[in-house]
């Protein structure tokens, strides 16, 4: 069984469990039943969809999974697509929950999600108060819930953008690095994919007016895209650390480079003294200045000694080596 969790309420507080059956979906006035399945099969869904009249789209939708976060209202029932998102390895996964509500349950279908909602389940159950709304304020628990876990993600990476950013500035980049530069934007990218799509759906929430829906709970949905926004704004804030941490590692590569060609040049330009003083008296002529004279050799080298030191000493003044 893909049954986790089901729990009959009334009055905020949690009275009995349920059963997929006809007898233990059976509601009492003022009741409402959280159902919360994983990865179910189709005979347990259209179980559901039979007892609580599901609409045949949106339990195709639950059963294909792959969906985009949405909202979709069919008569008294409210549909709602979230895509959930964890750290695992060097990437970012994604999961689905799909929710069915209607005034009288909450049905919670999860699809490759491995936060459990039993955390959740006790935190709103320790407010009775709040949880006596209903299904609609289950439906922001669980939403909320969701968004809560894109932090940490956010979290992770910026503690690794800020270490890669101080590696930038002490040494070259490896090649590995900036591998992980261009890996760590493009999963930020898809994550902003997905960021913009649950904005939307809180912001419609909030202004939805069904049945189901309690105009007191309907604010709580601004919260929720607040959150969203909130982990939107950072998500870019990073990928533009990314490429500034991308632009001043080749920046700061160019100035090394630069620094060594001139160091290069310098030396170059000192040995081209002695190279061709050295060239000049290699030449195999008969006549030549001072060929004879018995001072001549450390003459020469006392000249291309002096003329080095004084090069050396104009390169070091100028900085160039």
């Amino acid at each position: 069984m893909s049954v986790v969790a089901a729990y009959i309420y009334r009055n905020g507080r949690r009275v009995r469990d349920a059963s997929l059956t006809e007898a233990g979906l059976k509601l009492a006035r003022g009741e409402f039943v959280w159902i919360g399945l994983v990865d179910p099969d189709e005979t347990e869904l259209r179980l559901l969809a039979r007892r609580f009249r599901l609409h045949p789209l949106a339990v195709e939708d639950a059963l294909s999974a792959h969906q985009m976060p949405k909202v979709e209202v069919y008569g008294r029932e409210l549909f709602v697509v979230a895509r959930t998102a964890q750290i695992e390895g060097d990437s970012i996964t994604y999961g689905e929950t799909h929710i069915f509500m209607g005034e009288t349950y909450v049905v919670t279908v999860r699809h490759g999600s491995p936060r459990a909602h039993s955390e959740l389940r006790a935190h709103l159950e320790a407010a009775p108060a709040l949880l006596r709304h209903g299904p609609d304020y289950v439906v922001h628990g669980i939403l909320d819930f969701i968004v809560d876990g894109y932090l940490p993600i956010v979290e992770d990476i910026e503690e690794e953008v800020l270490s890669m950013e101080g590696r930038a500035l002490e040494a070259f980049l490896s090649r590995a690095d900036i591998r992980r530069i261009f890996l760590l934007r493009r999963e930020l990218i898809r994550f902003r994919r997905i960021l913009g799509p649950m904005e939307e759906m809180a912001s419609r929430l909030e202004h939805l007016a069904i049945p189901g829906l309690d105009p007191e709970v309907r604010p709580y949905f601004r919260d929720v895209a607040d959150h969203v926004r909130r982990v939107a704004s950072r998500v870019e804030g990073l990928r533009e650390v990314l490429s500034s941490v991308f632009e001043v590692s080749n920046l700061l590569e160019q100035q090394r480079q630069g620094v060594i060609t001139r160091k290069l040049a310098a030396w170059a330009a000192i040995l081209a003294v002695p190279t061709a003083v050295a060239g000049i008296y290699g030449m195999n002529f008969q006549h030549m200045p001072e060929l004879h004279w018995i001072y001549g050799y450390p003459a020469v080298l006392a000249g291309i000694l002096a003329a080095c030191l004084f090069l050396y000493w104009q390169f070091k003044r100028s900085g160039w080596l």
